[in-house]
């Protein structure tokens, strides 16, 4: 998959006025040593990490007390301990800045926009944690929120997290059955919910559905509605303990927002798996772990200046809303954006970065290769001068996208695939603003990580498949797993593999730069006469073709063994006859493999995603043997789950 010559070089000057430069140099002084790159580094980033983490904090300038020490019990995992004597409060990390400049700068898809400066951000902030309190919130409460991605769902956050409160988001796209799943679980005692939001051109009124849930969640002494299409009062109106915000926060005036300093493994998060096999899984993030992974994420690995202009395409159901709020914390301005990418046309990212002056861009590996097959170009029709990194992630970027985004998009920008996910809210692998971008590998595994890939015998492999691990423990692995006492589902969901080491479920491999590429998670991986197939090999052949708008593999059980089914989306006008068939065969022969040739071909009419734009081979694999989907609230179109159904094609 690679090549010999990269698509990506950083310039000296470039290399120099990379954050990661700076810290290198404070890492050599404090071990006494000269490292020769970023993989001599990483080496000692996992070798010394109490020293590494402790730089960190100093380097990032963590707000907070550390403690005598860095790291207790160090070879569990579970059950090691960072920072233990630490206390620090997770949104005073986040608002140490003040000022009229810029905070936030909010797009809608109605064309809304709004900005907050640092001192207004403070100001709301400081009148929703008057409320939260006044309502008897106190540390270790659950705040839930089913809200876009705007200014007062980030505010929200700050305000239960300098209480101590634990948050908890999703998008308001989520079926009510889906927002009971997840938030059922954990009772809240405030739940925040919008008036309704905008979608592919249309306002979406979310009143019955808040109304439904509000009612099942009987934790809740208090409903808040947020105003977004102005009828926030009349929705509130109709909803048992409910008040709009504007109306609930008119009693408090500005003052400055108090911190509660807590201990480093306090409660922060809860994130939910996808859910898609079960009743989503309450994943609980402490504060500490998160802020030190994230601030180490934006300042060494995207490289974050202060003043830089952050953006992330995201919802508050995916793990990347969390990652990108964070991002205050290193001084940058976040730009929102809520809607759909696409609507009116695949330029309204672009617009935004051309308008605002965007440094770093990220999006999906879904959003990227739909502007390559609309026939787009930013390069020729926006000024992205200002563009520093474009980031993708949700899906394995395909060589076809990353020679998109140097030919399509921008020619001189570092190009930063990564991998990680809502398990870690943040990444095992992902850029280095110091090395240079191949087509079609993830650069470099996150500092502090002892990432690796291990045979099905637990043995390490190069240029091998197997599955993506962490050998030792880091900060933002989860506290645990909401109510799951004895830790027995989280012990399975990680550790059952391997005994003390992180099994992520991702099937990977190291290249001869250093480098990674998923091939998939390993869960979906295919197994035709017991050999191992990463389904994101299938996909980057088949959806370099212009007939083909999107693919999805399964492996189906089939006359004893397990056969490649293939399922295409195709383009207006395209059928699949035996002619496109034979092609895309031979498309997978040359480029993947024989053993990756499918042994039937579907033309389907839509596939399944989660509500984070993932496809679900799972629950298409489930649907294929009859087997019942678990929970379809998880899908953002579960009826195209139906288009695999009792299939001819499939009976023999």
């Amino acid at each position: 998959m690679a090549t010999d010559t990269p698509l990506w070089t950083p310039t000296q000057e470039r290399i120099d006025a990379a954050p990661l430069t700076a810290f290198m140099k404070a890492a050599e002084a404090k071990a006494a040593v000269s490292f020769s790159g970023y993989a001599e580094l990483h080496r000692w980033s996992i070798d010394n990490r109490e020293a590494f983490w402790s730089l960190v904090w100093d380097f990032c300038g963590l707000v907070g007390d550390k403690g005598e020490r860095g790291l207790v019990d160090g070879e569990r995992m579970p059950g090691a301990s960072f920072f233990p004597d630490a206390r620090l409060n997770f949104a005073e990390n986040l608002l140490q800045r003040t000022g009229g400049g810029p905070a936030i700068v909010f797009r809608g898809e109605d064309k809304v926009e709004r900005r907050l400066s640092w001192n207004e951000l403070h100001a709301l902030t400081s009148r929703l944690q008057q409320l939260l309190l006044s309502l008897g919130v106190k540390a270790g409460d659950r705040i839930a929120a089913m809200m876009p991605n705007m200014p007062e769902t980030i505010a929200a956050m700050l305000a239960a997290s300098s209480i101590g409160a634990v948050w908890s988001s999703c998008s308001p796209d989520f079926g009510e059955q889906g927002v009971l799943d997840r938030f059922g679980q954990i009772e809240p005692v405030v739940f925040i919910a919008p008036d309704g939001y905008w979608y592919n051109g249309k306002a979406i009124e979310v009143a019955e559905k808040v109304r439904a849930v509000a009612e099942k969640l009987e934790s809740v002494r208090k409903v808040l509605i947020v105003d977004y299409l102005g009828t926030s009062q009349d929705v509130a109106a109709t909803i048992d303990k409910a008040t709009a915000l504007e109306d609930a926060l008119s009693p408090f005036a500005v003052k400055t927002v108090s911190f509660e300093r807590l201990p480093f493994a306090h409660p922060l998060y809860i994130l939910f798996s996808s859910g898609t096999t079960g009743i989503p899984k309450c994943i609980v993030h402490s504060a500490g772990g998160t802020l030190i992974q994230h601030v180490k994420e934006h300042r060494l690995h995207a490289g974050l200046l202060d003043g830089d202009r952050l953006f992330y395409f995201t919802t508050c159901g995916w793990m990347m809303w969390n990652w990108l709020v964070s991002g205050l914390a290193s001084g940058a301005t976040l730009l929102l954006y809520d809607g759909s990418p696409f609507y009116p046309d695949g330029n309204v990212l672009f617009d935004f970065a051309d308008a605002e002056k965007m440094t770093y861009f990220g999006t999906s590996a879904k959003f990227i290769d739909s502007v390559r097959k609309a026939g787009l170009r930013p390069i020729a029709s926006h000024d992205l001068s200002s563009v520093r990194t474009i980031s993708s992630t949700g899906s394995p970027l395909s060589p076809e996208d990353f020679r998109f985004v140097y030919d399509g998009i921008k020619k001189d920008v570092h190009l930063a695939s990564i991998s990680g996910g809502t398990d870690i809210v943040s990444c095992f692998v992902l850029g280095v603003p110091t090395e240079p971008v191949w087509t079609g590998e993830i650069q470099g595994a996150g500092l502090g990580l002892a990432v690796d890939v291990w045979n099905d015998d637990g043995k390490p492999v190069r240029q091998e498949k197997g599955e993506l691990v962490c050998t030792k423990a880091f900060p933002s692995m989860p506290i645990g797993f909401w109510n799951d006492p004895e830790g027995e589902k989280y012990h399975a969901a990680y550790f059952e593999r391997f005994d003390n080491v992180w099994c992520h479920g991702d099937f990977a491999e190291w290249t001869a730069h250093g480098g990674m590429i998923i091939h998939g998670r390993s869960d979906a991986t295919l197994n035709p006469g017991g050999v191992r197939i990463g389904t994101a090999e299938i996909y980057n052949q088949v959806e370099q073709m212009p007939e083909i708008l999107e693919a999805l593999c399964i492996g189906q059980d089939f006359d004893n063994d397990v056969r490649v089914v293939l399922f295409v989306r195709l383009a207006a006008g395209v059928a699949l006859d035996e002619d496109l068939e034979k092609r895309i065969r031979a498309r997978i022969r040359t480029g993947a493999s024989p053993r990756h040739v499918p042994a039937r071909i579907v033309a389907v009419t839509d596939i399944p995603r989660t509500k984070s734009g993932k496809i679900t081979e799972l629950a298409v694999r489930d649907v294929v043997h009859g087997r019942a989907v678990k929970n379809k609230e998880a899908l953002a179109n579960p009826e195209a789950l139906e288009l695999f159904r009792d299939l001819p094609q499939l009976a023999s």
